[in-house]
């Protein structure tokens, strides 16, 4: 082997054993090194201020000044910080020595007994580095360890963790965008973002925190006496500082999704690489969601990949969860009446003034929300800043949108912007489809047209993140793949977001409502929930929601909120998310956009049962989190009890009429024995009643023309509401409630049977 550099190499060898001086000392010499050899600490200080060498071979254990107090005097010289130092360490030496010397400034370790080609690659490497890795510790822009220092600090960390207790936490951030970045921009571009991401890492982490990189180009943290939630929380705030940022490289502006894996170590002994591996083990699952929070490894991560358990009859159990629900709702009410009274407590007396007082004010406030949204929050006139460019992201699992697809993408080519409007399609599917060519072409002859593919994805959530980092536009609409947005839509939703509010939520229009008696219904409902429900909350209770489509987004929030796959309704969740950050979101009933409705029994169910099981998942995680933020008034706590905590209760309330009643016939001898007329019998029924027809009106008066032409859409509405489908959906909020608890997930895609 030939020496390393345009000169011969200059190395010195300390050791204390003659042996290991002359072994080492030939090995070198005969492969073209300069050698120098000396037998101790100080003799190896005294040579350095004599002529530095080009790398510093030494023993640990010395009489003296030992091997580690060498490497501590040669960093703290500017004049020998530089130096390479390669350890020789016995096979005796334990772990925690190995970590520390590497800790103090030590390049690498080689042990005892060793062999010469493995002395000689050591060597080599070092040489070729150009400098010491002691010199790679911190990089001057960004604070970055080398992976080696990394595996050092860590290792020294889990043992500290094995020996005391202490808890530690390793994490992982992956860039998404990577592949892209490097493709379009360059490996600098990548580089130079790598930097800046390991400073903003540097300030989020605290100063006990260590920030490394690996040769995949992802960061490395090191959060060491810090407990994992504490860890956790700091890593995901970092994660959508960084989505939100726009990073600059040369005439490039990028935004990146991180996707964070962390793993905590509290005092189990556990190999440094295992800790790494499980870090960005979670890190690749983080990837596949993309919507920011750090995925904290699990034991079952590493069961990913074995078989899954076989599928359950979906119908079956569907019909055992309905059956629970009459089991909760009926039969045990009534049970307990019947014991109460031969106990002699009325229980069943109380309970239906109770269940009346309820009814009467459920009834109240969706008539106060109706005549609220007859006079809305209005529309700032002017905006104070120009148009900017805007951005749209239509999202679509094509195998079920294959048909629609191409419509929806004329329908936003005719919009009228007076600025660049960029259009996203970013779609998944299973398998390669037909229209995917024609897409393609369509891209080459339009050029606001960008076609995303998102391999692996399996929801709306994770094509919405996939396609975030893709917006060009400093707002952008988020659209479901049968819609087809008003021509003034974008110029609508830029009056809410140039100045006062982050979101404002269009009017969902239905499109296909002659088609079916099911699509009629769902017309008039959507008045009834975007034309009354939606503006009528927002000024009553002074903040809007999000529902999924024809929605409009200040870019850097989305960017930084995304979506979140395992929610059923991932945009109810993001809207709450805000709303508990303190941002606005308004409701505007004439930001119109079409879309089609199911038009079956079958297919309306799935839908709704979806958003009836998404709608708990929120309520169960925002609820509290609303009572807790700072950021809402008691106006909107109160207005978000309502929203969450009574919509999941009053399914199980409405109900208790029945058990009630049933009581009341049971205990009087039956039916002909008891007084129907009573006052609060009357009354209770007339309001209640009065609730479906004063729901109808607000939606007529309110409805979007087209809508509003069919009056017969709303007699039909009324008589099938009155009849059948409030209780209907009821229903389904009452077996979507089971379906949570009993670990029930299933999305199912609403069928798209119409243009």
């Amino acid at each position: 082997m030939a020496a390393s550099g345009s000169r011969q190499s200059t190395i010195l060898v300390v050791d204390d054993d003659p042996v290991m001086r002359l072994l080492v000392g030939k090995a070198l010499e005969r492969a073209g090194y300069r050698v120098s050899v000396v037998d101790n600490g100080y003799a190896a200080l005294n040579a350095i201020d004599d002529a530095i060498p080009d790398l510093v071979v030494s023993d640990v254990q010395m009489p003296g000044l030992s091997g580690f107090e060498l490497v501590v005097r040669l960093r703290s010289s500017d004049r020998t910080s530089r130096i390479p130092v390669l350890f020789l360490s016995g096979a005796a030496m334990d772990r925690d020595d190995v970590v520390y010397g590497l800790s103090l400034g030590a390049d690498d370790y080689i042990l005892k007994p060793f062999e010469v080609d493995g002395l000689l690659a050591a060597v080599e490497r070092r040489l070729a580095s150009g400098g010491p890795a002691s010199d790679m510790l911190r990089r001057p822009r960004a604070g970055l360890l080398s992976w080696h220092a990394f595996v050092a600090e860590v290792s020294k960390e889990a043992l500290a963790a094995e020996a005391g207790g202490r808890p530690g936490v390793v994490g992982v951030i992956e860039i998404a965008e990577r592949d892209r970045i490097i493709e379009q921009f360059g490996r600098q571009a990548m580089d130079e973002l790598l930097g800046d991401l390991a400073g903003m890492a540097s300030s989020a982490i605290g100063a006990d925190g260590l920030v490394g990189r690996d040769g995949s180009d992802r960061l490395l943290i090191l959060e060491p006496q810090l407990g994992g939630e504490v860890a956790v929380d700091r890593l995901q705030h970092l994660a959508e500082e960084i989505a939100r940022r726009t990073f600059v490289s040369g005439v490039a502006r990028v935004h990146v999704t991180p996707a964070v894996g962390v793993v905590a170590f509290d005092g189990d002994s556990v190999a440094t690489n295992d800790l790494i591996r499980r870090a960005s083990q979670a890190a690749v699952v983080a990837h596949d969601t993309l919507d920011l929070r750090p995925t904290i490894w699990v034991p079952a991560l590493d069961d990913a990949s074995g078989p899954s358990a076989p599928a359950k009859a979906r119908g079956s159990r569907t019909w055992l969860q309905f059956a629970v629900t009459l089991l909760l709702g009926v039969v045990l009410p009534f049970a307990v009446y019947v014991a109460a009274e031969a106990l002699g407590v009325p229980l069943a007396n109380y309970a239906y003034v109770v269940v009346a007082i309820a009814l009467l004010l459920t009834g109240v406030m969706i008539w106060t929300e109706g005549f609220f949204a007859l006079n809305p929050i209005r529309m700032p006139e002017t905006p104070s800043r120009p148009f900017p460019p805007a951005s749209a992201i239509i999202a679509a699992y094509l195998p079920n949108e294959a048909a629609t697809i191409l419509d929806t993408l004329e329908a936003f080519l005719r919009i009228d912007y007076p600025a660049d409007l960029q259009v996203i399609l970013a779609y998944n599917t299973p398998k390669p489809l037909q229209i995917e060519p024609v897409l393609r072409e369509l891209v080459a002859r339009e050029p606001r047209i960008e076609v995303l593919k998102v391999e692996g994805s399996t929801s709306k959530a994770q094509n919405v993140n996939a396609a975030v980092t893709h917006v060009r536009g400093e707002f952008v609409g988020v659209f479901d793949a049968d819609h087809q947005p008003a021509r003034d839509s974008f110029r609508r939703a830029w009056h809410w977001l140039c100045d006062e509010f982050d979101v404002v939520q269009g009017h969902c229009v239905v499109r296909n409502g002659d088609v079916s008696l099911v699509a009629r219904t769902v017309a008039v409902e959507f008045e009834a929930i975007y034309a009354v429900s939606h503006p009528g909350r927002a000024r009553l209770h002074a903040f809007g929601i999000f529902g999924g489509s024809n929605g409009y987004w200040r870019t850097e929030l989305l960017r930084g909120t995304r979506m979140r796959g395992s929610m059923l309704t991932e945009d109810i969740d993001s809207s709450m998310r805000v709303v508990e950050a303190g941002g606005r979101i308004a409701s505007d009933p004439k930001l119109y956009s079409r879309e089609l409705a199911p038009t079956t029994v079958v297919g309306l169910w799935n839908q709704r049962m979806r958003w009836a099981q998404g709608w708990f998942q929120v309520s169960i995680r925002h609820l509290w989190r609303g009572w807790r933020s700072h950021n809402l008034r008691l106006r909107q706590k109160l207005g978000l009890t309502l929203l969450l905590g009574w919509r999941e209760a009053y399914p199980w309330v409405s109900i208790q009429m029945i058990p009630i009643i049933a009581f009341f016939i049971y205990n009087a001898g039956g039916p002909q024995n008891l007084d129907w007329f009573l006052p609060v019998f009357v009354l209770t029924s007339l309001f209640t009643f009065g609730v479906g027809p004063g729901q109808t009106l607000f939606a007529w008066l309110l409805a979007a023309p087209e809508i509003k032409a069919h009056k017969r859409w709303f007699w039909e509405f009324l008589v099938v509401a009155m009849v059948l489908y409030t209780e209907f959906k009821n229903v389904i909020n009452r077996v979507s409630q089971v379906k949570e608890f009993w670990g029930d997930r299933e999305w199912k895609v609403t069928e798209r049977t119409g243009p």
